[in-house]
């Protein structure tokens, strides 16, 4: 089951400190990956969203000039990410032996006009790998 976003209602963006609270055990995994996309993409944007907060939360978006990488969401004691994968990058990553986690996930992926939404939770440190390798991928298609 989906955990709901933490921020559900707050009508501003959170506080470092409120999201290190929100987050628990998964706050060093939150900062971790930002940094390890950081270090993939080089420099990056990072971008609080929060609409219709009452209804989703805020969500901390990373993009690399205009493009869209990846959305986060913190929730109590783990995270979402979303991605909007091209046909190339769903390709690349069906091909890309990440775990069979992942590739489920990807085969009941709603498919959008702009692509395809995957979204995935983050409970451990083993669930990164994964999802630095989808921001290669993005990055290179």
């Amino acid at each position: 089951m989906n955990k709901p976003n933490a921020f559900l209602g707050k009508p501003d963006p959170p506080s470092e400190v409120e999201v290190d609270a929100a987050l628990g055990p998964a706050a060093p995994l939150w900062t971790e990956l930002i940094h390890g996309i950081s270090a993939d993409a080089g420099k990056i944007t990072e971008e609080w969203q929060g609409i219709l907060f009452d209804l989703y939360g805020w969500s901390l978006r990373i993009s690399k000039k205009s493009r869209n990488l990846v959305v986060l969401a913190p929730c109590n004691d783990c995270f979402r990410v979303a991605f909007m994968l091209s046909d190339g990058a769903v390709e690349a990553v069906k091909e890309s032996n990440l775990p069979r986690k992942v590739a489920r996930i990807l085969a009941s992926a709603p498919r959008h006009p702009n692509g395809t939404g995957l979204r995935l939770t983050v409970n451990s440190a083993s669930d990164l790998p994964a999802i630095r390798r989808i921001v290669q991928i993005k990055l290179a298609n």
